[in-house]
C-alpha cells in the first residue's frame, strides 16, 4: 500500500493554518490572553481567509479549527447569514424565539386587558 501523496498547499493556505492554530490555542487558554494579540491574530487570519478561494483546503481548514470557522462566517455574515452553522439548530434558536415572542405579546395583550402596565 503507498501513502497517499499530500496536496500541494498554497502559501497563504499555510500560512492560514499556521495562524488558526494559534487561534484555537488563544481561544482555550487557560490564561488571560493580551486583547492586542487576540486582534492581531483575528485580523490577519480574516485577511488569509478572505484571500483563499473557495474549495477542499479552506473548507477542511475550517472544519478542523472552529475558531477560524467563527470568523470567516463572521465575515460573510451580511451576504450569507450564519453559512457554515448547522441549519437544525438555527432553525430551532428561530422557532424558540418566535414562541418567546409570541407568550410575551400575549402577555402583554393580557395585562393591558386587565389593567396591569
Amino acid at each position: 500500500m503507498t501513502p497517499a501523496t499530500p496536496l500541494p498547499v498554497s502559501p497563504i493556505m499555510a500560512d492560514a493554518r499556521l495562524l488558526a492554530q494559534l487561534m484555537e490555542r488563544l481561544e482555550h487558554s487557560p490564561a488571560p490572553v493580551d486583547a492586542g494579540q487576540y486582534r492581531a491574530v483575528a485580523e490577519r487570519l480574516t485577511a488569509l481567509l478572505v484571500a483563499q478561494p473557495p474549495g477542499l483546503a479552506l473548507t477542511a481548514l475550517l472544519d478542523t479549527h472552529p475558531a477560524s470557522a467563527e470568523l470567516y462566517e463572521n465575515h460573510h455574515y451580511q451576504h450569507a447569514g450564519l453559512c457554515r452553522s448547522p441549519l437544525e439548530p438555527a432553525l430551532a434558536a428561530d422557532i424558540g424565539a418566535r414562541a418567546a415572542i409570541v407568550r410575551a405579546q400575549q402577555h402583554r395583550k393580557e395585562n393591558s386587558i386587565h389593567g396591569k402596565n
